[in-house]
């Protein structure tokens, strides 16, 4: 079954990084021979499967190395776009796909790969469909999908709610409802690392689907004029001041990271009763919460209806895959590694493992069985039902819009969960900067 019937190719998705490099390789441009370069994001449990995936192929092609180097989440969007403006990307420029990869065609940074997965069928066949709607850019295909489908999924710690004798929100007023209740007993309702802006997003993305549908959105993609000032796109904005004003989110949210996982820690040690975070979540709660995940305390769903509103609750947001693309300013012996990488290297069977093991849903098909003998099954189905029966998956918006634009949207997300700009100026900032 394909992840998804549609993906809107907007506002892009990503986690983004901050902080400096740790280093897992060695670095370099493009042009350095000796091998291709890889840069991709740190942080386990995802870095390690990464790196494993490098180190097997490296071993099975000792004539053809990867030479792989992390960053941190914001740090590594500063630097992928700063090496490939001044023609120093790494051989295999990791992303999300979506707008950014657009920008990237449009100046000629990245290699067509639509010639070689036409020779290449098996390659294609073997992911899922969906995945490569974000890599393709004007009926061509740009990227090589990678890694795992990653739905945005609301998080809460069942010891928590039984503490203070609530059940977990069915709609939009029960979130509001529930909010006073936690309060009173010291609990923030919910754990968000606002400083690092993306993780502000998610809770958009979704009001913006649940009250106004998908079409809201994709207006704004289309490029429509005025697209934010959509009275259902203002009312989103209007709902999420008003869980801020009713204190809604932790206290201090805007000076904690998503990097440091301190969102994460928040909702396992029981200081935060839910969290809105990307599927990869689980993996890190499940490796550094104890007994969290395996003691069943860790609830999990989807984000749930507002009244009145046209979305489906059936769609999700989130990132459909993560992207590999070919630098063009690479060496034609770089580029040729950087295929083979593709065809042997990427989801290979002892990847998927690590994947599912980690608590996360490879785009291979063909899984549903490794998928439900996992530890972490119950989760996994979950996570593969949302995607394989959201009517929309909508691409996290700040990948799928260009960087440009992307940077004035989560800028003005700031602004609006520190209360500094209204709906309708954040409104009047994005018209600008989106609208043709």
């Amino acid at each position: 079954m394909p992840l998804s019937r549609r993906t809107l190719l907007g506002l892009a998705a990503g986690v983004p990084v901050s902080a400096a490099l740790a280093a897992c390789g060695s670095s370099g441009p493009s042009k350095s021979g000796g091998g291709a370069t890889y840069w991709y994001l740190s942080g386990q449990p995802q870095e390690g499967v990464r790196a494993g995936a490098v180190e097997a192929f490296n071993k099975a092609h000792p004539k053809q190395q990867v030479k792989d180097t992390t960053f941190q989440n914001d740090a590594y969007k500063t630097k992928i776009k700063t090496a490939i403006g001044a023609g120093q990307a790494p051989t295999l420029i990791w992303g999300w796909g979506g707008g950014t990869l657009r920008t990237y065609v449009k100046a000629g940074q990245v290699e067509d790969l639509t010639s070689w997965f036409d020779e290449h069928s098996e390659v294609k066949r073997r992911l899922f469909p969906s995945s490569f709607d974000a890599a393709t850019v004007d009926g061509k295909i740009y990227a090589m999908p990678c890694e795992t489908v990653q739905p945005i999924i609301l998080y809460y710690n069942r010891k928590v709610f039984d503490q203070v004798g609530v059940k977990p929100p069915k709609s939009w007023d029960d979130i509001m409802a529930l909010v006073p209740k936690f309060n009173a007993k010291g609990i923030a309702p919910f754990s968000l690392g606002g400083q690092s802006r993306w993780t502000n997003m998610m809770w958009l993305e979704f009001l913006f689907d649940r009250i106004g549908g998908p079409e809201v959105f994709q207006a704004v993609i289309e490029g429509e004029k005025n697209a934010w000032s959509n009275p259902h796109a203002i009312t989103a904005l209007t709902k999420v001041q008003e869980l801020v004003r009713a204190h809604g989110f932790i206290k201090g949210f805007s000076s904690i990271t998503a990097d440091s996982n301190a969102d994460q820690a928040l909702l396992y040690t029981g200081k935060a009763a839910m969290m809105l975070h990307g599927s990869w979540s689980y993996g890190i709660q499940q490796a550094d919460g104890g007994d969290f995940v395996s003691s069943g305390a860790l609830g999990y769903m989807t984000f749930p209806p507002v009244e009145g509103g046209k979305g489906d609750p059936s769609d999700t947001v989130g990132n459909p895959a993560q992207y590999l693309s070919i630098s063009a300013k690479a060496s034609a012996e770089q580029k040729k590694i950087a295929k083979d990488f593709f065809a042997t290297g990427v989801l290979q069977d002892a990847e998927v493992k690590k994947w599912i093991d980690n608590g996360s849903v490879p785009i291979r098909l063909g899984t549903e069985k490794a998928l439900a003998a996992s530890k972490s099954a119950d989760f996994l189905k979950f996570t593969y039902d949302i995607a394989s029966k959201a009517k929309v998956f909508g691409q996290s918006w700040d990948q799928a819009l260009s960087p440009t634009a992307a940077e004035t949207l989560l800028d003005n997300i700031v602004k609006l969960f520190q209360l500094s700009i209204s709906p309708q100026q954040f409104a009047r900032n994005l018209n600008e900067v989106t609208g043709k």
